[in-house]
């Protein structure tokens, strides 16, 4: 992977800041929702062999009152059961659209881990830990980032646990 000096997003500027190695995926985007499942269609169709077990949505929930980010496989869901548990809470559900927006800098279908507005907790699911390199969004719609779940988790301050059922 190579270390890329063009970063552009908040996302993409924190990896290069912090020397991690990282490889941006851009593709077209064109879809509406699924975001997840257009960038692995999209990723594929641009000649990446990607399997979509290996490419992460970002999810902001909302878990006590309070704003989490939940990382987890596009060809699962996540398990908001699970979340709370990680998070320490009682309950969780799904932010709001817009809260997710202002907390994060970004927009819906662009939302990553990396270089959020506000820092929130972050859980990544354990499955990322089976990849020698994981993908997630680099900060806007019709780009991904490639880079080791390690480095993910040391960026975000993400703790390890099972969120995907």
């Amino acid at each position: 992977m190579a270390r890329r000096a063009d970063a552009g997003t908040p996302a993409l500027k924190l990896l290069a800041a912090r020397g991690v190695e990282h490889t941006p995926r851009p593709y077209d985007h064109a879809a509406h929702d699924g975001f997840g499942d257009e960038a692995v269609r999209a990723l594929r169709a641009g000649g990446l062999d990607v399997d979509e077990h290996r490419v992460f949505k970002t999810l902001l929930a909302d878990v006590d009152g309070r704003l989490v980010c939940a990382v987890v496989p596009v060809a699962r869901m996540l398990d908001l059961k699970a979340l709370a548990a990680a998070a320490g809470g009682k309950r969780a559900v799904m932010a709001d659209p817009a809260r997710a927006q202002r907390s994060s800098g970004y927009v819906v279908g662009g939302i990553s881990p990396l270089g959020q507005r506000t820092a929130l907790p972050t859980f990544l699911d354990v499955s990322a830990r089976g990849f020698a390199t994981v993908l997630v969004s680099a900060g806007r719609r019709g780009l991904q980032v490639e880079l080791a779940p390690q480095d993910l988790a040391a960026a975000t301050g993400a703790e390890f646990a099972e969120l995907a059922r």
